[in-house]
């Protein structure tokens, strides 16, 4: 009982809540870049907001069914179509036994996330079954069988919001730099940004030549390089670095990393920790009650 993968797509990915428990071992936390859109997805289709998906970038893969799966692709609004239906992102369906799914581009945002009624039954590694790398041609995606009604879910807290701005408090060196000249300027995102980073592109930030010795970082840390241009570390980003932080992406807007693509435009806001919190917990308790609402309807 599985999907089975024809075609991979540009970048397919298993992907969960990921594993946040392992980082002193050098462990990325990896999992899905967008959490929000992962878990009303999963809500969607009855499933724990953190169950195993298949996270899709760009452009995407196909697949076909040999039992019935209650599916939805939800996210970026990616183009998609089978051979018995029509599909729309952001509606659940059922594909039946032989019918294949062809999920294909998105030209807005970057990531969607193919959730099925009982999750991805990929096999469980440090705790998680996200995986280490994408799926290829022949790959068979473990999961149960199920059928679903139509249902379909847009709250404003997901991809559809403009992306643009970016809260940030201020990282470990900030003082090292000239703040005005970081937070007064637009920056574009890099063609060499990938779940690791995004790598931007702007006025180069001016920096006294300084020694920094390799310190812990994290998903959200806006690195300066040497060339004065800025990183901004992603879920698959390294465990420790030695560039310095000017500052650090609120944990309300990191899923916002996970849907930039290149050629976007990005500015910083600077918050206090009394605002970074109110952000956040604002964003969780609307999360929740999409996700309690979409599971309650499903019966679940």
């Amino acid at each position: 009982m599985a999907l089975q993968v024809l075609d991979p797509g540009l970048c397919s990915l298993i992907v969960d809540a990921g594993r946040p428990g392992y980082r002193s071992l050098g462990v990325a936390v990896g999992g899905a870049a967008d959490r929000t859109a992962l878990a009303i997805g999963n809500a969607l289709v009855g499933n724990e907001p953190d169950a195993a998906a298949v996270e899709i970038s760009l452009a995407g893969p196909m697949l076909r069914a040999d039992q019935e799966v209650a599916c939805v692709v939800y996210g970026a609004p990616f183009r998609l179509h089978s051979d018995r239906q029509r599909l729309v992102a952001g509606k659940t369906f059922t594909l039946r036994p032989e019918e294949t799914l062809h999920v294909q581009a998105t030209v807005e945002a970057l990531r969607a996330y193919l959730c099925v009624q009982g999750g991805i039954q990929a096999k469980i590694v440090l705790g998680s079954r996200s995986a280490l790398e994408p799926l290829r041609a022949g790959d068979l995606l473990p999961c149960p069988t199920g059928s679903i009604h139509g249902r379909y879910a847009r709250p404003n807290l997901v991809w559809n919001r403009e992306p643009a701005t970016l809260h940030v408090l201020d990282g470990p060196q900030a003082e090292w730099f000239d703040r005005p000249a970081f937070f007064g300027q637009e920056f574009t995102i890099r063609p060499a940004s990938n779940r690791m980073g995004l790598r931007l592109s702007g006025t180069p930030l001016a920096m006294a030549e300084r020694e920094l010795v390799s310190e812990p970082v994290s998903p959200g840390a806006v690195q300066v390089t040497k060339d004065g241009q800025c990183i901004i570390l992603g879920v698959d980003g390294q465990t420790i670095g030695g560039y310095p932080k000017i500052a650090h992406v609120i944990k309300a807007d990191l899923d916002k990393l996970g849907q930039l693509r290149t050629g976007d435009s990005v500015r910083f806001v600077k918050v206090t920790l009394e605002e970074a919190a109110l952000l956040y917990h604002r964003k969780q308790a609307e999360l929740q009650e999409w996700v309690t609402r979409l599971r309650v309807t499903l019966g679940r």
